[in-house]
């Protein structure tokens, strides 16, 4: 017990509470399982009628009742045979189920009394009922039995659970935020992309202002690896199966990958990942230990299997860009690009406005490929490398990839919910599986060490993140309209052309290579100017230029600063200043 996170404990136990709660309710209920999950618990019931949000109210007041009873967490130990014959006659199928199971590998099995109900549990549990933080029961939700769709579907009941009220009322409060800043409405509502069901479910389709984003992002990024020394290549989309049966993926992971396409007398796959083709670049001539390290980068699309239960607008996706890069270095020279890319990596993130990570170590999982002396090494190497930096992490033991172990970087968004985006793996498979050598300086063939590396993981992923980060309103070097101009009348237009023209060739951020000048919405259709400047306060533009006639004669501007109230002057020359310096400096 004193392993356990007091909070895991107290959700698992309120788990138990709600299945006392429903066994006084309902007792023709079977139960399957309870677990406690992330800020809560659930338990997945058989009933013999549907859930509603009345039946949610009435257990959570019967809850309530009983965590006032005090009762206690007694546990027992049963043989199977013993727990066999308790279960049958409380006539519960779920959990005979389970005995079977377990009867193949414990001798004695543990039950847990609360009230009136028993449970096949390990535990542990709290001491009482009482003990029980604050929760509140949230959904109803359908859920096969074990997972799996042909068994038969269940009722699952979520609670949240926290220590005290108040920890509660926080997280309620910080869910309603986040469901303001939910990417897909804001995704709607800015007009930056859009799912549709013809084109398929997970594929999405980028409209105008979202795909300029995406482009500035694409372009920052391939900037910064020009300046670090990457070299860019590209890859096909689909390549013949043998290549995906050398590299293992037909076999390793086959579940995430599309069925085979026939093209003539051949199987071809959809490529799930890039790696294949960066060691067939590698391997396309011969490689000395003058040409490492090699550090290749790709923004590549790839493809991969998702049931359409998971699909989560851009967060989840069958159709992703990875922004990709492998190292490929002699085994001395490991430890210098795993800092290398642990700086690179913290740089862009800092770039992009997170401040905050929480980084891991993950360790040799129990199934992996290669020999244990290479995995320490290269744990090893991970670890120097993020305590020379001093980077604070955690490990994560058994967490790596079947492949090698890696450095997971969580970011921590403006609402201070996590999100996995880059990740450095150190792979033994690859190299060993493609026999990709190269010639030392005693002319002999060595294998070199490969990393993979991607910064900021799939671009769809990161730019929901980034959406939500932001609740839509991008920093000025990434919205995609900079300046919005607001004519008063009709006679105002010509002025607010040329101040148009002007604004559009003062600098600014570049685009696909080029610099473009500041990006401005001339709006000139017939409309109240208050009409107007909230049009463009929901479209979240950085600046309103309102051009009326004292504009329209004078130097000074008119200039609404989005999330600041009020009008503030300047004139042409310090407002062009004050956005270009913003721009530069990626604020």
């Amino acid at each position: 017990m004193k392993n356990e996170n007091p909070l895991e404990l107290m959700r698992h136990s309120a788990a138990h509470l709600m299945a006392t709660a429903i066994l006084e309710l309902y007792p023709e209920a079977k139960f399957a399982i309870g677990p406690a999950i992330e800020n809560g618990f659930y338990y997945d019931f058989d009933l013999p009628f549907s859930l509603t949000e009345e039946h949610l109210k009435k257990i959570g007041k019967k809850m309530n009742e009983l965590k006032k009873k005090n009762l206690r967490f007694e546990k027992e130990e049963l043989s199977p045979d013993e727990a066999e014959k308790l279960f049958k006659r409380l006539d519960q199928p779920y959990k005979l189920e389970l005995i079977k199971d377990l009867r193949e590998v414990e001798k004695k099995v543990t039950i847990y009394r609360l009230g009136n109900f028993l449970d096949l549990c390990r535990g542990p549990h709290l001491n009482s009922s009482k003990e029980i933080g604050a929760f509140r029961l949230t959904k109803i939700a359908g859920a096969y039995w074990r997972g799996d769709e042909k068994n038969k579907m269940l009722q699952r009941i979520y609670g949240l659970c926290f220590a005290t009220e108040k920890d509660l009322t926080d997280y309620l409060e910080l869910e309603e935020q986040a469901k303001k800043r939910d990417h897909r409405l804001l995704g709607e509502a800015l007009d930056l992309f859009s799912f549709d069901q013809e084109v398929g479910a997970g594929l999405p389709l980028w409209h105008p202002k979202g795909a300029l984003i995406r482009q500035i992002i694409e372009d920052f990024w391939i900037k910064e690896h020009f300046k670090n020394d990457y070299e860019l290549i590209r890859s096909p989309h689909i390549g013949n199966i043998n290549l995906w049966k050398t590299s293992g993926h037909t076999e390793f992971y086959k579940e995430n990958m599309y069925s085979p396409i026939k093209i003539e007398d051949e199987e071809y796959m959809i490529k799930p990942m890039n790696c294949p083709f960066h060691v067939k670049v590698y391997k396309s001539r011969i490689r000395s230990y003058r040409d490492l390290p090699l550090r290749w980068a790709e923004l590549g699309t790839v493809y991969r299997y998702e049931k359409s239960g998971v699909l989560h607008g851009l967060l989840r996706v069958r159709g992703f860009t990875q922004d990709d890069a492998h190292i490929f270095c002699a085994p001395e020279d490991l430890n210098k690009e795993i800092e290398a890319i642990l700086r690179f990596c913290l740089k862009i993130l800092k770039t992009f406005g997170f401040k905050n990570f929480e980084i891991y170590l993950s360790t040799r999982p129990e199934k992996y490929v290669g020999a244990e002396k290479n995995w320490e090494k290269a744990t090893n190497a991970l670890k120097m490398s993020l305590e020379k930096l001093k980077i604070k992490y955690q490990i994560d033991p058994g967490a790596g990839v079947f492949y090698g172990p890696k450095i997971d970087i969580k970011i921590k968004d403006s609402l201070g919910r996590t999100w996995q985006c880059s990740t450095i793996q150190v792979d033994f498979n690859l190299p060993e599986r493609f026999n990709v050598t190269y010639i030392d300086k005693n002319g002999k063939k060595k294998e070199p060490i490969m990393v993979h590396r991607a910064l900021l993981g799939s671009l769809e992923r990161f730019f929901a993140v980034l959406l939500e980060h932001y609740a839509g309103a991008f920093p000025l070097w990434l919205s995609p309209i900079q300046v919005y101009l607001a004519p008063v009348g009709k006679k105002h237009y010509q002025a607010v052309k040329k101040l148009a023209k002007e604004l559009s060739a003062c600098g600014g951020s570049p685009v696909g290579g080029e610099n473009v000048g500041l990006r401005v919405w001339n709006d000139e259709l017939r409309e109240t100017i208050s009409y107007k400047v909230r049009k463009a306060e929901k479209q979240k533009i950085p600046y309103i230029l309102i051009i009326g006639d004292q504009e329209m004669k004078g130097k000074n501007l008119n200039v609404r600063i989005r999330s600041k109230k009020g009008v503030k002057k300047m004139t042409r020359k310090q407002f062009i200043e004050r956005v270009l310096k913003e721009i530069e400096n990626k604020k």
